[in-house]
């Protein structure tokens, strides 16, 4: 027979023993939609948990369909996580230039520029380093834009468009080296902008030097606009400015040479007698 104080102590326990097994059970389950939240999450745009259950093909399509609508994030979480899981395959050199543009339309134009200039640096005769050129380029052109914009509504003694610069000088870099690049008459057309509004903040700050007599400053400044960015639509502006400049100097001959530049270039330009 069984003793019945056993029996209670047996009861006793086995409850007690299904009740502790109970929350694991529970945080089993907890744990398993934990994860599978996770991974939806990362499918979703969270670049930092994506997480690759496809082939290598089929998340590099997956990728280039996101950039095709605009999921730029999505795209940079896709070629980051394949490139950091297959640097030697046979996608990783254009998923460099892949994720250089997404960054690029994702608004990070320093990783755009750092992208660019790895895969440079890396692969200096690859069939497609115009593009390379060219998205650098971009991503100067559209921060510098941000910069030159700020600089013409604020004080000239801002500091200088360092990145419309370096857009310039990449830009022309691309047309100089691959004339023949599809991509070379968009960079051209970006030249000419730039060209006039860098010339234009030159000659901004050659005005706030003669404001102040300072002449040799001044006519420095102005002499950039007319070497550097030849053919700018300020030419005039320039060159009168130099005279100006000239002529407070006291160098009178100087200044007539610039003078008769200016009326057989620009002879529609009012040019100023002594």
């Amino acid at each position: 027979m069984t003793n019945p104080g056993m029996m209670n102590d047996y009861e006793t326990t086995n409850r007690t023993t299904k009740r502790s097994r109970a929350p694991s059970r529970a945080a089993a389950k907890l744990a398993f939609l934990l994860l599978l939240t996770g991974s939806l999450v990362g499918c979703g745009g969270n670049e930092e948990e994506y997480d690759l259950t496809r082939s290598i093909r089929e998340s590099y399509i997956e990728a280039q369909e996101a950039v095709e609508v605009g999921n730029y994030r999505k795209a940079i979480a896709i070629f980051e996580a394949l490139q950091a899981r297959f640097p030697f395959s046979q996608f990783a050199t254009q998923i460099q230039l892949e994720l250089a543009y997404a960054y690029y339309k994702d608004g990070r134009p320093e990783q755009a520029i750092d992208a660019a200039d790895t895969f440079l640096r890396e692969n200096p005769t690859h069939a497609r380093v115009d593009y390379a050129h060219y998205v650098k380029g971009l991503a100067y052109f559209e921060d510098g834009q941000g910069m030159l914009e700020r600089l013409f509504r604020k004080d000239i003694n801002a500091r200088p468009p360092k990145d419309g610069q370096l857009a310039f000088a990449t830009f022309s870099r691309l047309v100089e080296r691959y004339p023949a690049s599809p991509y070379a008459a968009d960079a051209q057309q970006r030249m000419v902008y730039l060209k006039n509004r860098l010339a234009d903040y030159e000659n901004a700050v050659a005005h706030f030097y003669m404001e102040r007599d300072a002449y040799v400053a001044a006519l420095n400044r102005a002499k950039t606009a007319i070497e550097v960015y030849h053919g700018a639509d300020s030419g005039a502006e320039s060159l009168q400015i130099m005279i100006a400049a000239y002529e407070g100097l006291g160098m009178t001959d100087l200044a007539n040479d610039v003078r008769r530049l200016l009326e057989k270039n620009f002879s529609d330009e009012p040019v100023a007698s002594n």
